[in-house]
């Protein structure tokens, strides 16, 4: 299926060519760092996790281990968009994307993966218009690499979503928006995933007019999946109320904001 008819150039010959093989000599343990890290975050302490990655970027790049360099780099991606560091954050994304070119790993499903961390970065930071490219050539790896069923294929859709919206496309984000939810409803315990991109909804909806229905529909739908039953009461659900309760108070529904802050205190003391 093809979901790129709206985007911009993009220079995929950038990108393509025979991905880099030889294994670098020294090598990062990233496994045993990524446990290390989720435990920190698990721990609410991502200020130490910042310091964390940086410290083994800087080993990996020592070493001459470009592979651990770029695994630093997506994770890097990832908590400069959480600490709101801009300046970090799209220097990391340039860095990332030149490994990326550097190494030819632009069609490979790992390298589109750190493409699509990179374009969500850009999207995070003000630059939707430069990121939709980008996702629309991860789709395009996605596409034709991976099951239409894929795990990796919501969290696309859901950015794209982000960055048509802010890019002034509210037919395009829409659609992406649903295609990620249809994705998402088949997958188990799968709320946390399904408050955010309702969320996410609600807040395109607003750009139209504050007084959309369909904004209310979609809180009361997120909601709901926050409290489902069946739902793990864990970091990453903390973690998702980080990114829901701003939009809960937003929208007027305080009690629910005040309900899941307390709920994300509690587990983070429990860690």
């Amino acid at each position: 299926m093809d979901h790129n008819e709206n985007c911009c150039i993009f220079d995929t010959t950038q990108y393509t060519g025979k991905p880099d093989t030889a294994p670098c000599e020294k090598s990062i343990d990233v496994p045993e760092i990524i446990r290390t890290l989720d435990s920190l975050y698990a721990q609410g302490r991502e200020s130490e996790a910042q310091g964390f990655l940086e410290a083994k970027l800087s080993e990996a790049r020592s070493m001459g281990d470009w592979r651990g360099e770029l695994s630093m780099l997506s994770e890097l991606l990832g908590q400069y968009r959480r600490s709101m560091s801009e300046e970090k954050g799209l220097r990391c994304a340039n860095e990332a994307l030149a490994l990326i070119r550097e190494h030819h790993m632009g069609e490979t499903v790992s390298g589109a993966t750190v493409m699509l961390n990179a374009a969500t970065t850009m999207k995070c930071f003000g630059r939707a218009k430069d990121s939709i490219p980008i996702f629309c050539h991860v789709s395009r790896v996605y596409s034709a690499k991976l099951d239409p069923t894929d795990y990796r294929f919501p969290g696309l859709y859901n950015n794209m979503a982000l960055s048509y919206a802010d890019a002034g496309d509210i037919a395009s984000a829409e659609r992406f928006f649903k295609l990620a939810l249809k994705l998402i409803s088949a997958i188990a315990n799968s709320g946390n995933d399904m408050a955010v991109t309702y969320c996410n909804m609600a807040e395109m909806y607003a750009k139209l007019d504050l007084e959309d229905e369909r904004i209310y529909e979609c809180m009361e739908k997120a909601w709901d999946c926050l409290n489902e039953a069946s739902l793990p009461r864990d970091g990453y659900h903390a973690f998702t109320i980080s990114k829901c309760a701003p939009s809960f108070d937003y929208f007027g529904y305080f009690l629910y904001a005040k309900e899941l802050k307390e709920r994300a205190e509690s587990i983070y003391a429990g860690s």
